[in-house]
């Protein structure tokens, strides 16, 4: 048994040393670390930083957000707030204090998935798939459009109302899908794949309204985003409001920035194509009226020149000389006639 009055063999570290080799011992092992949790004691001294504590059921830590870092947040951080925090686990020397010096800072959920949504969107622009030599071109005349949606969805309903005022001729018909949970991406990749296979459509849409990246997650799905560069169909998308974005949009041969737009790109303008259907009877008018002119003008002379030859006097003297030879030939003919008889008489007696 060691004798507790025993000096060591070495001597002592003073406090700050030990808190040196802890940090460095914290710091090489584990580096930068990603921690869900919720704030507690948020606070923001004079000085710009920003401290607080993330806890769960069991445990917490305490965290600092330098300057400027704190002052890029794009929300406001209060206690009770879920967050996803990035930084490096170390050690406040002078205080001997376990701490994670954070260097990003972002809302949970919704801050996890839109980290997911740039993980792929760098991933499949890496594989081309956003490229505009890859995207095929709508066709120069549209006759069916359909149209990927929820059946009672506000997009529907306004693709429906532009489409009917700009060009009533245009046949729509709807390829009902659900735009949102779980199983929604997909049943939307399977009746994309569904209708292209069909070879009905001139081009299909897939569409729905705004809503938080979390409503608008189906559309930032990988599976479907390969189902959209796969289709042999041209593919517009129209996902949520002008400011939001999604993978479909990116994938797809033609982004529009809300549904109604996309019913403007997809349809022509009826009120225009009547003006220019009036135009182009009036210049085809214009053009059969200058032709009759043109004949006119050439068949004048022509009457001229056949009012000059006088064909019916000539018809006429021509009337009058053939008759007056079918006269000599019939005169001629009885005489020829006349004589074979008296010789025939001549020769019975």
């Amino acid at each position: 048994m060691s004798d507790p009055a025993a000096r060591p063999d070495r001597p002592p570290l003073a406090p700050s040393q030990l808190n040196a080799l802890a940090r460095e011992l914290l710091e090489g092992a584990l580096g930068q670390v990603w921690i869900e949790g919720e704030l507690g004691g948020v606070s923001r001294p004079a000085s710009g930083h920003l401290y607080f504590a993330l806890k769960d059921a069991r445990a917490q830590v305490r965290c600092a957000l330098f300057k400027p870092r704190s002052q890029w947040l794009k929300f406001r951080p209060v206690d009770g707030l879920r967050v996803l925090a990035r930084g490096r686990v170390t050690l406040y020397e002078p205080r001997g204090e376990y701490q994670l010096v954070v260097e990003h800072l972002e809302e949970a959920g919704e801050g996890a998935l839109r980290r997911a949504f740039e993980e792929l969107k760098a991933r499949l622009a890496a594989e081309g798939l956003f490229e505009a030599a890859r995207k095929r071109p709508l066709p120069p005349r549209i006759a069916r459009i359909g149209v990927l949606s929820s059946p009672g969805g506000a997009a529907v309903h306004d693709v429906l109302t532009v489409l009917r005022r700009r060009f009533a001729l245009l046949e729509v018909e709807l390829v009902p899908v659900p735009v949102q949970g779980p199983q929604a991406a997909a049943e939307i990749a399977r009746q994309l794949a569904r209708a292209d296979a069909s070879a009905r459509y001139d081009v299909l849409l897939i569409t729905r309204g705004g809503g938080s990246l979390e409503d608008l997650a189906a559309f930032n799905d990988e599976a479907l985003a390969r189902s959209i560069a796969a289709s042999r169909t041209p593919v517009v998308s129209a996902i949520g409001h002008e400011v939001d974005f999604s993978i479909s949009d990116f994938v797809a041969d033609l982004r529009a920035a809300t549904p109604s737009a996309a019913a403007e790109l997809l349809s022509p303008d009826g009120a225009e194509l009547g003006r220019r259907l009036e135009r182009l009877r009036a210049q085809l008018a214009q053009a059969a009226r200058r032709g009759h002119e043109r004949a006119w003008l050439r068949l004048d002379p022509l009457q001229h020149r056949l009012a000059a030859q006088q064909p019916l006097t000539r018809l006429s003297r021509g009337a009058e000389r053939l008759g007056a030879l079918r006269q000599r030939l019939e005169r001629g003919a009885a005489q020829t006639l006349g004589a074979r008889r008296g010789r025939e008489g001549e020769f019975r007696r």
